[in-house]
């Protein structure tokens, strides 16, 4: 029995090792200052303050929950449990589906609402502080066309 030769790594030259190494320690400090913010001034992660957006940018402020981990690139059981965790803040509420019972919707409320407007501040202060004002505008335009290239290889939008 003959096995094919394994196909040959292209290793990454010292210049692609540098920038992928300088991208992935810049986006992980990014998103744990995020989180460290979000966990100190409204006592959520980020990712909680992600569902929250993406419900309150939403018809009705609400989304089915296909869609919703769709959104906030989670699995349906990851999404499942964070969103139960805010349904006991009353963050959110989870109902059926009214044109397919199979499904079920979340659904911003009120008090989710002021959670998310009370935190917006210093969640997008902490954002100018870590990216956007140490950026000059043609590399923060950069920065979204680069995303943007990669978002779109990734087939991720």
């Amino acid at each position: 029995m003959s096995r094919s030769p394994a196909p040959q790594v292209r290793w990454l030259n010292d210049r692609e090792q540098a920038a992928w190494r300088a991208y992935i320690e810049a986006a992980t400090s990014l998103i744990d200052s995020l989180d460290r913010q979000l966990q100190l001034d409204a006592g959520m992660p980020h990712a909680y303050y992600e569902i929250l957006v993406r419900l309150s940018e939403s018809p009705g402020h609400r989304l089915r929950m296909s869609e919703l981990a769709a959104a906030t690139r989670s699995s349906r059981s990851r999404l499942s449990h964070a969103v139960a965790r805010l349904e006991q803040r009353g963050w959110v509420q989870r109902r059926e589906y009214s044109d397919d019972r199979r499904g079920q919707v979340a659904a911003l409320t009120d008090s989710g609402m002021q959670v998310l407007i009370n935190a917006a501040p210093g969640h997008v202060g902490q954002v100018r502080a870590a990216l956007v004002d140490v950026l000059t505008a043609e590399q923060l335009d950069q920065l979204r066309e680069i995303s943007q290239r990669i978002l779109d290889h990734l087939g991720a939008r």
